[in-house]
């Protein structure tokens, strides 16, 4: 059973997102999550384009927490980007119970 760190966002991503910024993105992300096996960590995703560059982004960013045995729980997804995770066919690296709606959509 995975421990959740924390209600609060661990980290957040700003966008828009380059393809060039992954790899720095990935080792800050890694640097974060070194000490953290087992967690659930959140990031808050509200300010990211809804781009196939961003789903790139993070999807390499779960991969990366899973190899180091976390997970990565995304807070503020927009309706656009779980749309074009679904389109994509990654619902099944960032799940929907891995994706949390915005409060305006929850209401």
């Amino acid at each position: 059973m995975r421990e959740k760190h924390s209600d609060a966002s661990d980290f957040a991503i700003r966008g828009p997102i380059f393809r060039a910024d992954l790899p720095g993105l990935c080792h800050r992300v890694c640097d974060l999550l070194a000490d953290r096996a087992g967690t659930e960590v959140s990031c808050d995703v509200a300010s990211v384009p809804s781009d196939a560059v961003t789903v790139e982004a993070l999807a390499l960013l779960q991969l990366a927490a899973r190899r180091r045995g976390c997970r990565i729980r995304l807070q503020g997804a927009s309706e656009q980007l779980r749309g074009l995770v679904a389109f994509l066919g990654l619902r099944d690296v960032l799940s929907e119970e891995s994706v949390s709606r915005p409060a305006s959509a929850a209401d």
